[in-house]
């Protein structure tokens, strides 16, 4: 049976759909801050031009006043009523999907993020929605543990052929992904898509 609801065209979908949100949040009074990763931060980077289904929350964030830094926090589950409204009314006027903004990757906050995650993070605002999109480096070794999960061609890889990482880019995620899981299996894996990775982008010696 073919899904009912349409997909995340482009980035400008993207951006639109988080600025409704934005600004209903805003109309309410109340304010939100995310991090995500994923197709969607792929596109809004300018990394990869796809449709997505949905938008990934990894985390919540919170400002301190006096540092102006940001603190990084496990997605609440459910989401907090306003954002929850919020993302319903858009994925109904847009024809999306209720839950095109989830937080299906949470499980990975559990199991722990790449060293210097947080400071990496960059910020956009969409009115009383603040975004944080995961940096490069970040979603070059969220993407291969992502890969390693799925199959050396998969979606996963795709994207992170289209992050182009160097050679040396490709060997630290791999120490990463691989303290993840220690089962010599899971690392084989590892080595597969990392080998696939290079094969498609024929960078030999970079990095």
């Amino acid at each position: 049976m073919p899904n009912p609801f349409r997909l995340l065209e482009h980035r400008a979908d993207i951006e639109q759909a988080l600025r409704r949100v934005g600004e209903l949040l805003a109309a309410r009074g109340a304010s939100y801050a995310i991090v995500i990763v994923g197709g969607a931060a792929l596109n809004l980077l300018g990394i990869v031009a796809r449709s997505t289904r949905d938008v990934d929350v990894l985390a919540f964030a919170t400002r301190s006043r006096t540092r102006r830094a940001w603190r990084l926090d496990a997605p609440p589950d459910p989401l907090p009523e306003p954002l929850a409204a919020a993302i319903r009314t858009v994925g109904r006027d847009m024809g999306l999907a209720e839950t095109w903004l989830n937080t299906g990757p949470a499980l990975q906050w559990r199991q722990g993020l790449p060293p210097g995650f947080a400071q990496r993070v960059r910020w956009r605002r969409y009115g009383a929605l603040w975004v944080g999109i995961a940096d490069r480096v970040d979603l070059v070794r969220l993407k291969l543990y992502a890969a390693a999960d799925d199959h050396p061609g998969g979606r996963h890889a795709q994207d992170l052929i289209a992050l182009d990482p160097s050679d040396a880019e490709l060997r630290a995620a791999a120490r990463w992904v691989e303290s993840q899981d220690a089962s010599p299996a899971f690392g084989r894996v590892v080595r597969e898509v990392v080998t696939y990775v290079r094969s498609r982008r024929g960078a030999g010696g970079n990095g």
